[in-house]
């Protein structure tokens, strides 16, 4: 009998524990739930439950009015079999991507200077924060007289809604950057560039990371922004002509374009976040 339940507890000895100890359940790898173990199911139901309900409203109201997705599908393949909708996108993502570029250009070093400098901080916070709530639809007046209708002036405008989302976020990630980390630095004769390289950059990436999130959203909507307040062009005008002829599916067509350069860009961003900061999504 005693043998029995010596072979037992052999055979129950987890794999790498001592034998005749016994290994604490805190002590083995936690496992996820099934949702988490399988995100792509996930986002392929989330989506699926959107367009449901987009069906299931657009049966509620006359086509003219909200048509419904096989209509906006249909849509979507005709226009992009004859290259018109892939050709207007190409050009808008012209301007807003360096309109993006600009901001991060502009908003990366700003906020990095505001958030580890107090002397800069206490100068140049009133300021972003003034400009910060003015509705940014406000500037498009004065950005047509400096910059124009054209592309000049929608780059512009991408870059005004973008720059001050990103520059908040940077800044208040340099502030809160642990403050241990610049002690162990400086224990080991790290200075200077060396300080802004090896710590201070790498503890604010993931706020970084959630800066340019925001701002691509901003991008986004700074895009087809600058297409309908300003000279009508490109999606903009697919949209307006949509308008003009009461055509639900057209206009419905470019949200779904814009809805997938969204979901895209953020995809992108976050398979980047997941490879160079994978300390930071498993925290």
């Amino acid at each position: 009998m005693s043998a029995n339940k010596a072979i037992d507890r052999k055979d129950h000895t987890p794999s790498g524990a001592a034998p005749g100890r016994v290994v604490p359940a805190s002590a083995k790898p936690a496992r996820g739930s099934g949702w988490s173990q399988r995100p792509g199911l996930s986002y392929v139901l989330s989506l699926a439950a959107g367009v449901l309900v987009w069906e299931l409203v657009s049966r509620q109201l006359p086509g003219v009015v909200f048509a419904s997705p096989l209509a906006t599908l249909l849509r979507l393949v005709d226009d992009s079999i004859n290259l018109k909708l892939p050709l207007a996108l190409a050009h808008s993502l012209g301007h807003m991507t360096l309109g993006f570029v600009l901001a991060l250009l502009v908003a990366v070093p700003l906020g990095f200077l505001m958030g580890r400098n107090e002397k800069a901080f206490v100068m140049l916070d009133p300021v972003v924060n003034a400009i910060y709530a003015i509705p940014t639809v406000a500037f498009v007046p004065f950005l047509i007289i400096w910059f124009g209708l054209f592309f000049e002036g929608r780059t512009a405008l991408v870059f005004v809604m973008c720059v001050f989302d990103i520059l908040v976020t940077v800044a208040a990630g340099a502030r809160n950057i642990d403050p241990s980390l610049l002690q162990v630095g400086r224990s080991f004769g790290i200075r200077g560039w060396q300080r802004l390289r090896l710590i201070l950059l790498p503890a604010s990436m993931p706020f970084l990371f959630t800066a340019m999130r925001i701002g691509l959203a901003r991008a986004v909507n700074a895009m087809i922004t600058a297409e309908l307040f300003m000279a009508t062009v490109y999606l903009g005008k697919y949209m307006q002509d949509s308008a003009a002829r009461f055509d639900s599916a057209g206009i419905l067509a470019v949200i779904v374009i814009l809805c997938a350069v969204g979901l895209g860009t953020q995809g992108a961003l976050k398979r980047l976040e997941s490879r160079m900061l994978p300390w930071h999504l498993q925290s």
